[in-house]
């Protein structure tokens, strides 16, 4: 009986234990935090900066810098977006600025905003990108920008004025880069959708920013709501020319799909270097649909070849083969791990 109790009660204990273990083992790992950094280098206009940096971030993670709203913050943009739940599951570190001004909009106006090195806002977020890739070993071949609204355009801004610095974008409600130039922070004449350009006029705005660079140009994704009330979906189009003009692609789709990602929707493809989303019957508090911009970033592990196309990729890296100079470029030309696009 004795030699019973002691087999029964050890049985007991090494259930007791394996409990334990499942139960330890199920628990689920607590997400990170996000963080305010400061003293994080150049920074004329006094922004602020926060930062989220997953628990599994890899020894050289990308970099996303997510822009708020007007009368917005860093904060609310981390808590109102998927960004930070997304770079849980895909290993990159983002970025959320603070706008300084009285209404926390940004400076998408002034010639030092729209210029390289110019000073204001941007080489306030230029110098996070560079504080992440210097403490966190951030891979500046991999740093990409979003925001809507205020966000949106500063999205476009940085993608203008800082070519060197960003690989790729996706503005959500913005207007073009250089829309808004002028003395006043608001450009009523813009947000009316009165400003219509040659693709040639924008692409010179975007060129002028920074004189004499000629190295590659980020990709850029747009979205835009048909009902926008604040800022119209004008400068949806408006911006397709922009940036077609820059990349050096036809205003013409390669493209294009109905119901697309949402019914309703409609998505346009430029060669893979533009893409743009038209949201039809939606507010200018469209969806943010963080998901799409991280695909289109290359950064969830996916791509989309063109038809007939391999996508070979790198498991390590999660980049592509690529060759230099794109589908139109010669035979001969080099091959390089590029991100994934298409």
């Amino acid at each position: 009986m004795i030699r019973w109790k002691k087999l029964l009660a050890l049985i007991g204990a090494v259930i007791t234990a394996t409990a334990a273990i499942i139960a330890f083992t199920a628990l689920p790992a607590s997400a990170a935090a996000l963080q305010q950094i400061t003293n994080f280098g150049p920074n004329p206009s006094n922004i602020k900066m926060y930062l989220y940096v997953p628990n599994a971030a890899p020894a050289h993670p990308a970099i996303v810098v997510g822009v708020h709203w007007c009368h917005g913050t860093g904060p609310d943009f981390y808590a109102g977006t998927q960004f930070a739940s997304l770079a849980d599951r895909y290993g990159f570190i983002v970025i959320y600025p603070s706008a300084s001004s009285s209404d926390g909009c940004w400076d998408v106006h002034s010639q030092a905003a729209l210029t390289h090195n110019g000073g204001s806002d941007p080489t306030g977020i230029v110098s996070m990108v560079s504080y992440v890739e210097q403490h966190y070993g951030g891979d500046p071949s991999r740093v990409y920008v979003t925001g809507h609204s205020s966000g949106g355009m500063m999205t476009n801004v940085l993608l203008g004025s800082y070519p060197d610095v960003f690989k790729a974008g996706a503005s959500f409600a913005g207007v073009p880069f250089g829309c808004f130039a002028g003395a006043a922070a608001w450009n009523t004449e813009c947000a009316s959708g009165t400003v219509t350009k040659t693709a040639q006029q924008w692409g010179d705005l975007v060129r002028a920013a920074y004189p004499g660079y000629t190295g590659s140009r980020p990709r850029v994704q747009l979205w835009h709501g048909t009902e926008d009330a604040t800022l119209n979906v004008h400068n949806f189009d408006e911006a397709i020319k922009q940036w077609t003009n820059v990349l050096g692609v036809s205003q013409t789709p390669t493209s294009t799909e109905a119901n697309t990602p949402q019914p309703t929707w409609t998505r346009t493809r430029y060669g893979s270097q533009v893409e743009a989303i038209r949201e039809q019957g939606q507010p200018h508090n469209l969806q943010i649909l963080a998901d799409q911009a991280v695909h289109f970033f290359g950064l969830d592990g996916t791509a989309t070849p063109l038809p007939g196309a391999t996508a070979l990729v790198n498991p390590v890296s999660g980049r592509c083969l690529d060759i230099a100079g794109g589908p139109a470029a010669p035979s001969g030309s080099a091959a390089q791990l590029w991100d994934c696009n298409a």
